[in-house]
């Protein structure tokens, strides 16, 4: 693997503590990746962590919170043919990276490879490691695993071509669940997005309350259907939505923040092609029966 194949991006906000044992992992890789931190307007110190112990990190200092929207301002900051994702609670296997390279390097037609993630400090596998590999798209053709149309944002690695030539994630999701479109557009784009159980990423994620987190996916589940499902499908997803929201407290918070969002999300609607949609469809069929 060339030095310069791959980088890393991790998007952060007022977490510098976790962001340093992040770095230390990061920059200790055998791979030796660049490193770029994009921050989201943080006010803890972050950037003087960054730039005083670790100089040889890169670092994006945005004016504003952009949340999501940091990894593709990352992405488009680099030249690397090849770009892993971090959170900064993340981090990734030795030789893991090599073997992401190794994957894309093989297969032009694979725009991004989603990892096998292990929860530390426990070390046992993430619940969505199964939902990945039992994927009903199915792999062949000398895939590195099944095709998927989902993954974790802080698993990842994109070919930076790909990535960039859709967009990259979408302004209007901000935050929450958007690794759903960003996976619909590849595919819809032609490229494939697989499982590849051999690179895995490490994530130790904050054991405190997420309060806004089931808001935040409601509300970007229903926006991605509008975005790019059948107007049947985004109805029904957004009637669901209605009738949770008179006992639950999240799907009311998240129908009130949808509705504003409306008009955007149609004024940016694009149906996805005819396989992608019966791909989905079937991802949908099999989780249901699981």
């Amino acid at each position: 693997m060339r030095p310069d194949s791959i980088a890393v991006v991790i998007a952060t906000r007022n977490r510098a503590d976790r962001l340093a044992d992040t770095l230390e992992r990061l920059t200790g890789l055998p791979e030796r990746p660049s490193v770029l931190v994009v921050d989201n307007a943080s006010h803890d110190g972050t950037r003087s962590v960054v730039r005083e112990r670790f100089p040889g990190v890169g670092l994006l200092a945005l004016p504003a919170n952009r949340g999501a929207l940091a990894r593709t301002e990352g992405v488009r900051a680099l030249d690397h043919p090849y770009v892993a994702f971090s959170d900064d609670d993340s981090w990734w296997e030795s030789g893991a990276l090599a073997r992401a390279v190794g994957i894309l390097e093989a297969d032009p037609r694979i725009g991004l490879v989603a990892a096998r993630t292990r929860v530390s400090p426990a070390g046992g596998p993430d619940p969505l490691n199964e939902v990945l590999a039992g994927s009903p798209l199915g792999g062949g053709d000398g895939l590195p695993g099944p095709r998927v149309l989902g993954f974790l944002g802080c698993a990842a690695v994109v070919r930076r071509t790909a990535f960039l030539g859709v967009g990259g994630f979408h302004p209007l999701l901000f935050f929450g669940a958007e690794e759903t479109l960003l996976a619909y557009d590849l595919a819809a784009a032609g490229w494939l997005v697989c499982h590849a159980p051999a690179v895995t990423a490490v994530h130790r994620p904050d054991s405190g309350p997420r309060p806004d987190r089931a808001t935040l996916l409601h509300r970007n589940e229903a926006l991605t259907s509008w975005l790019r499902r059948p107007l049947p499908v985004a109805a029904r997803h957004t009637w669901r939505l209605a009738r949770s929201a008179r006992a639950d407290r999240a799907a009311r918070r998240a129908l009130g923040q949808l509705l504003p969002r409306l008009p955007a999300a149609l004024a940016a609607r694009r149906r996805l092609p005819a396989g992608v949609e019966a791909d989905i469809r079937r991802v949908e069929v099999a989780r249901a029966a699981g």
